[in-house]
């Protein structure tokens, strides 16, 4: 049993720790006392609010107010909170910093608010932006900040895994390999998500997991259904098989419309195809029940 979440355990405390591309480690490794306005872009697990907190804390070691903008999302957060933090000096003269954390769920008068505010208080204070859907936020506010997309290069993430797995004493056996390179797929670029599922799939220090079916399997039998007309079929097996995709829908739609891009439907049933997925894709951001959505995606499908 493992005595704490691998993901504390192993969460970057300095820039070193943080699985990051050649041109982004070589930028923030760069920075000294002072940065411009920065947006971070990525999906979840990437270490982008990580990254916002060590640059605070080790690298400016300045004063900084730390906002959740997915639950304080409004203008009045905006005016009061941000407005009231950065229109002061800091006592000891550096640029005082406001991260605000998933701002692309800022709504848009907050927003608006927002951009007002990085260019009133721009001699005092700089703004740290972390978001996973770099649309969602306002043009005005992209042209304020520096934009960086936190993706990490796929190699680097299996070489922080095996490390982590090495230093935790973890046990692969030659027939798991497959499968441990199998997860790691899956969930990338969520390191975050890779760990969890490590440590699920490890027992008495153990790596095992029962992994009969690949990605590839399952697309090929969403295409198998969708293209026969048996979607309801289709739902009870993707229900059952959840765990060989760790349930994330939104990736299991978009390795299949890589799938149906190389695919042998005829150029305009693609075209089709493509629309519809990328629609469910987009409204997969919003969505209570993500299965259902996905669920819906291959009854349109059907139709087609």
């Amino acid at each position: 049993m493992f005595a704490n979440l691998l993901v504390e355990k192993y969460r970057p405390q300095t820039l070193s720790d943080l699985v990051l591309s050649d041109s982004n480690r070589k930028y923030f490794e760069s920075i000294t006392d002072e940065i411009p306005n920065l947006l971070f872009v990525g999906t979840p697990g990437l270490g982008k609010t990580t990254l916002a907190r060590i640059l605070v804390n080790d690298v400016l070691e300045c004063q900084y107010l730390y906002i959740n903008a997915s639950d304080e999302n409004g203008i009045d957060t905006i005016r009061s909170k941000v407005v009231g933090f950065s229109q002061t000096k800091s006592l000891d003269g550096k640029h005082k910093v406001v991260i605000l954390d998933e701002a692309d769920g800022i709504t848009i008068d907050g927003q608006r608010a927002l951009r007002n505010t990085m260019e009133e208080y721009s001699s005092m204070t700089r703004f740290i932006l972390t978001a996973n859907y770099k649309h969602k936020i306002i043009p005005a506010i992209q042209s304020r900040t520096q934009f960086f997309d936190l993706t990490p290069p796929f190699d680097d993430v299996v070489k922080r895994i095996v490390d982590i797995v090495k230093q935790e004493g973890i046990k692969i056996e030659s027939d798991q390999k497959p499968n441990f390179v199998n997860i790691i797929k899956q969930s990338y670029p969520d390191i975050r998500k890779v760990l969890n599922s490590v440590q699920k799939a490890t027992i008495d220090g153990k790596f095992t997991v029962d992994i009969t079916l690949d990605n590839n399997d399952i697309i090929s039998k969403i295409h198998e259904y969708v293209t026969g007309k048996n979607v309801l079929k289709l739902r009870k097996y993707l229900i059952d098989n959840e765990n060989e995709f760790q349930g994330d829908y939104h990736n299991l739609m978009k390795q299949y419309l890589n799938h149906v891009y190389t695919s042998g439907l005829d150029d305009n049933k693609k075209r089709q195809y493509i629309v519809t997925i990328s629609d469910h894709m987009y409204k997969d951001v919003f969505v209570l029940d993500k299965e259902i959505n996905a669920f819906a995606c291959w009854v349109n499908l059907e139709k087609i």
